[in-house]
């Protein structure tokens, strides 16, 4: 192929630098080829197109530092342009950053947000905060919620500190609290040990309980009994896909607004109150921070219909 062939038409070589020091090729794929829609990305690993240090290699192949990629010629005319933001969800963002530091943001991501774009979503959290902020150059997702999940999320502003913020996760040292609507709490603790598999029905993304899926535990506890519903706080022991949502339906206590997991008499419940939500709230973080040690603690407040549905639930009790 020429030199002077536009770019999307030569293959590209990409050596990893320190700052993508174990990241997965498929994340590395997304970041570096914005625009390009995911089914194609996860296309081009399959196929072999996508060689890492000339061999093939997988969507969860972690690269390292020094590690050549070969990306194929490939068009990316959907990113010459950044994704547009209004003026409402820049402003909603910037009041919605909770904590920050050299390294760090956490935001209370409003429900209805989701993460990142794809499926279908064009515009996620992610995308929305490399527009807002354009100065910052290595913005990345520390962990996931789901998008009709409201609450706190971290996003790293360094790559080698998102490393270092996963291995605190992964060795537990990450506490995440989470608030709930949900029918049917008895008692006021309880711990689920159920292992979840995900699976796909069709289009959709589905969770089940099942000896065959990945160890995932849930301790519950009772915050404060209404009249048709309990107010329940989930302290995650392990972090799966749907994980307080599904162990809620299995336990016999579904959350209320779930659309996937929950109940005809939870949606009458809500549209009786006038709201509509799924009532899950990643309400707090606690971790060391991994430069300084110095204990962080922060604290997400609840949204206006969160709180509209809570005060609904309690005065029907009165």
């Amino acid at each position: 192929m020429p030199n002077d062939a536009p770019a999307a038409d030569r293959v590209s070589f990409v050596t990893i630098d320190e700052g993508r020091h174990g990241q997965r090729l498929d994340n590395f794929l997304f970041t570096h080829l914005k625009g390009v829609p995911k089914s194609r990305i996860y296309r081009i690993i399959r196929s072999g197109e996508v060689r890492v240090n000339k061999g093939r290699a997988k969507q969860t192949t972690r690269l390292a530092t020094g590690d050549v990629v070969r990306i194929p010629p490939i068009r990316t005319s959907e990113s010459d342009a950044p994704p547009k933001v209004s003026d409402g969800l820049t402003e909603r963002l910037s009041r919605a950053c909770v904590y920050e530091d050299a390294n760090l943001f956490i935001f209370n991501k409003p429900a209805g947000l989701a993460v990142h774009g794809g499926s279908g979503v064009s515009l996620g959290l992610i995308e929305a905060l490399r527009v807002i902020y354009p100065q910052e150059r290595e913005l990345e997702l520390v962990h996931r919620l789901d998008r009709d999940t409201s609450g706190l999320i971290m996003v790293a502003r360094r790559r080698s500190f998102l490393r270092k913020l996963q291995r605190l996760m992964q060795s537990g040292k990450v506490e995440k609290r989470y608030w709930l609507i949900c029918q049917g709490f008895k008692g006021n603790e309880r711990t689920m040990e159920a292992p979840l598999l995900k699976m796909q029905n069709g289009n959709e993304r589905i969770v089940r309980v099942s000896r065959e899926g990945k160890p995932s535990v849930t301790h519950f506890r009772m915050i404060e009994r209404l009249r048709d519903a309990q107010l329940v706080e989930a302290l995650l022991e392990t972090g799966r896909t749907h994980q307080i949502r599904v162990h809620s339906q299995f336990g016999g206590f579904p959350l209320l607004g779930d659309d996937k997991y929950g109940t005809v008499k939870g949606a009458a419940l809500l549209e009786q109150i006038g709201r509509r939500r799924l009532c899950l709230h990643a309400r707090s973080l606690t971790f060391p921070h991994p430069d300084t040690g110095k204990p962080i603690s922060v604290t997400a407040p609840l949204d206006e219909d969160f709180d509209a549905i809570l005060a609904a639930l309690r005065k029907k009790k009165d």
